[in-house]
């Protein structure tokens, strides 16, 4: 394992390289992801993209940079924008093909360059066999295609370990592919050239994914019209959710900035009283008749959206689940020899039913928070943010996931008494955080959705929003989270905007509380026992969270967003947890 000085070093390292190969000094790392200025660089490939850099080694970690810098270098990004294909799996290996292609553009002279990148695509693929990306027919397609494009570029063999796994479907794809993959190394210099042929293997790879979906759809027992989303988050794990699904591109990025005043005290993060914080449940404030009155409305909005909740939750159940052996079926025509069976096997040479196969079902070791940023300005959105919660936390529920539901406020406007009590000090310099944080319980997670449905209607209740401390509220939800035994742990943190409370702003800075926030998140980050995922409503929360993704409740919840938000919380599923 490596720690945090170790990895920031690793950080520096690859910044300079990546400087050095593209001229761009405006490209830094932050949290092992490349950003240009406060905007996160695309990823077009999943071999590029990493979720546990401290685990890696270093030719591998400067291989990903290495190969980020040379599709920075050698790629017309608006050449590519306008030549990619609009259906997602077409989209994606072509994305993947171009990638490929830019890493044979490496300088002359360039060795280590050269074996840095071809050091992390090995990587990756053994990754891949070792996770079980390669388990599901629709993996193994997309991870052949890869290989077999890679290999005809860079013109090295298939990694060894995984060779005889593709064999098959390599002989298989061959045919169809073997003419673009020569025309695609002819013109490797030829971004445009390239493109054509990139496009015919494309689109012949996203016809054989809709077979493979389609098969699906045909031969599984479930009944509803949510087969056809069920196998599109099995392609989750290939997919850059964070820059495809969340609406980078469209949407706003959140202002962050450093403290000065942290700076000039040299003083870490400071809170100047916690005599007026408090934890409340706010259904316990409202009274029931008016209670009832927020869950009609709530209900009522629901309903008006044909949200089809057992849908979506066989679609988080298959995005989040993993398999668990359970037990062993017999009498199977496939599988192991079953001892007790032999004599049937002398009596009636003609039966096959003789064997039997281990018994998998998915299993949800899972537990999921919402935390909800109640500052003033999520007023105007708590009607599509309730519907998604009240959904969401139905659905998880049904799919076995634990989930509870979290809200931050202050506890007064402008400071409150924690203000009265700094003035009467005499207004000492740098008093650190100035409010009464307020911590709320919509549902606990031990509580199912039945028995928290009136308690997440208290959403509505007007007065609850006021400002936002959100660096404590999310290491409170962390903390709360860590006592749970699940072996997943996530924390979705649903906010607008940065954190803000006027008064610690004018005593110290407006960037204090925002330089906290992206500390506890990177020490959450860090530490690996909680998920931290930040969806903004309306704005891209990149700058705070290094796993986001961005919604526009403008228009109100559906199907489709609540497909995207599945294979986004599905795409990090640790395999074999």
């Amino acid at each position: 394992m490596n720690g945090p000085r170790e990895l920031a070093r690793r950080d520096a390292l690859c910044a300079a390289a990546v400087r050095a190969l593209t001229g761009d000094e405006a490209l830094h790392y932050r949290g092992g992801r490349l950003y240009r200025h406060l905007r996160p660089v695309p990823l077009h490939a999943p071999h590029l993209r990493g979720e546990r850099r401290d685990e890696e080694d270093l030719d591998s970690t400067r291989g990903a940079a290495d190969a980020s810098a040379l599709r920075i270098a050698y790629s017309d990004a608006a050449l590519h924008r306008d030549m990619t294909p609009e259906e997602p799996v077409e989209r994606m290996v072509f994305d993947i093909l171009e990638q490929l292609r830019c890493e044979t553009r490496v300088p002359a002279g360039m060795e280590g360059v050269r074996r840095n990148v071809r050091h992390r695509f090995d990587a990756w693929s053994l990754a891949c066999y070792e996770t079980g990306l390669l388990d599901s027919d629709i993996g193994l397609l997309i991870y052949t295609v890869a290989q077999m494009a890679e290999s005809r570029l860079s013109g090295c063999a298939v990694l060894e370990a995984t060779e005889g796994i593709i064999e098959a479907t390599r002989a298989a794809l061959a045919p169809s592919l073997g003419h673009a993959l020569a025309g695609m190394r002819r013109h490797c210099a030829d971004q445009r050239a390239f493109a054509v042929h990139a496009l015919d293997i494309a689109r012949i790879v996203g016809e054989m994914v809709r077979d493979v979906r389609h098969a699906f759809v045909e031969h599984d027992a479930s009944s509803d019209d949510d087969k056809q989303d069920v196998a599109r988050t099995m392609l989750g794990a290939w997919f850059d959710i964070d820059d495809e699904e969340g609406g980078i591109e469209r949407l706003a990025l959140a202002a962050s900035g450093d403290s000065a005043a942290r700076e000039a005290s040299g003083e870490n993060y400071r809170v100047f009283t916690t005599r007026y914080d408090k934890t409340i449940r706010p259904a316990t404030t409202i009274r029931a008749a008016l209670l009832r009155e927020y869950r009609e409305r709530l209900d009522d909005l629901i309903a008006a959206r044909h949200i089809n909740v057992p849908r979506l939750a066989r679609m988080l159940q298959a995005a989040i689940t993993v398999p668990r052996r359970d037990g062993w079926s017999f009498g199977e025509e496939e599988g192991r020899i079953d001892g007790r069976r032999l004599a049937q096997v002398v009596a009636s040479p003609n039966e096959r039913r003789v064997f039997r196969r281990e018994r998998e079902r998915p299993h949800a070791d899972c537990a999921v928070s919402f935390l909800i940023d109640c500052s003033g300005s999520m007023k105007s959105s708590i009607e599509p943010v309730a519907v998604m919660i009240d959904v969401l936390v139905r659905a998880l529920g049904m799919a076995g996931v634990v989930t509870e539901v979290l809200g931050f406020t202050t506890g007064q406007w402008n400071g409150g008494r924690a203000k009265l009590d700094w003035l009467a000090k005499g207004r000492p310099k740098h008093p650190g955080r100035l409010n009464e944080a307020c911590n709320m319980i919509f549902k606990e997670g031990d509580a199912s959705w039945r028995a928290a449905r009136g308690d997440i209607a208290a959403l509505f209740k007007a007065d609850l929003f006021r400002e936002g401390i959100d660096g404590e509220a999310v290491d409170w939800a962390c903390s709360r989270l860590v006592a749970r035994d699940e072996a997943r742990r996530i924390v979705v943190v649903i906010s607008d905007g940065s954190p803000m409370d006027s008064a610690t702003a004018q005593a110290n800075d407006p960037n204090y509380l925002d330089q906290h926030l992206r500390e506890v998140v990177a020490k959450h980050e860090a530490a690996r026992t909680v998920e931290v995922l930040g969806l903004g409503v309306g704005l891209d929360l990149s700058p705070y969270y290094r796993h986001h993704f961005a919604v526009d409740l403008s228009v109100p919840p559906d199907m489709t967003l609540f497909a995207k938000l599945a294979a986004w919380l599905g795409a990090r599923r640790r395999h074999g947890t």
